[in-house]
């Protein structure tokens, strides 16, 4: 019987946070450039949420690839592909935690300090690569996380 609560838990939040992964990237960002007047409050408002669910992502990975293990090692071997995809989550989640949000986040206060947005400063170039790198990364963790729920949702058949 515990291996089929697991089973629901598994399928639960990896539903969940990739339901927020979608909403938050696809979703709500996009509607808080298009509807706030200052891109530099929705750009603040952004990386805060996209912080947030970095975070958020570091630890539901660890989570989920512990049950994944857990599956495995009961003999579901379907589950060996989905801890490469959380493996994959994983560290998109960590190179956007740890790395790419704290240096867009120093490069931005720094502009701040001067009194002016990043996209005016003179680290305008470094931070719209480091965008470009933090969008497909996002992207990336997206594409697996779909790639997740299209194949948790087969296992549960």
């Amino acid at each position: 019987m515990f291996p089929s609560i697991a089973q629901r838990i598994f399928n639960l939040l990896s539903g969940l946070w990739v339901g927020s992964l979608l909403t938050i990237g696809f979703l709500v960002v996009p509607t808080l450039f298009s509807s706030l007047g200052d891109r530099q409050v929705a750009g603040l408002v952004a990386a805060t949420l996209f912080k947030s669910i970095a975070y958020i992502s570091v630890l539901t990975s660890i989570v989920l690839m512990s049950l994944a293990n857990y599956f495995v090692r009961l003999g579901k071997s379907q589950f060996r592909l989905d801890r490469w995809l959380l493996l994959g989550m994983l560290a998109c989640a960590i190179g956007a935690a740890f790395i790419i949000i704290p240096w867009m986040n120093s490069l931005r206060d720094q502009a701040l300090y001067l009194g002016l947005s990043v996209r005016e400063s003179t680290h305008a170039v470094l931070f719209g690569r480091l965008h470009g790198v933090s969008s497909a990364i996002y992207m990336l963790q997206a594409l697996l996380g779909i790639a997740l729920i299209w194949r948790t949702t087969k296992n549960a058949d």
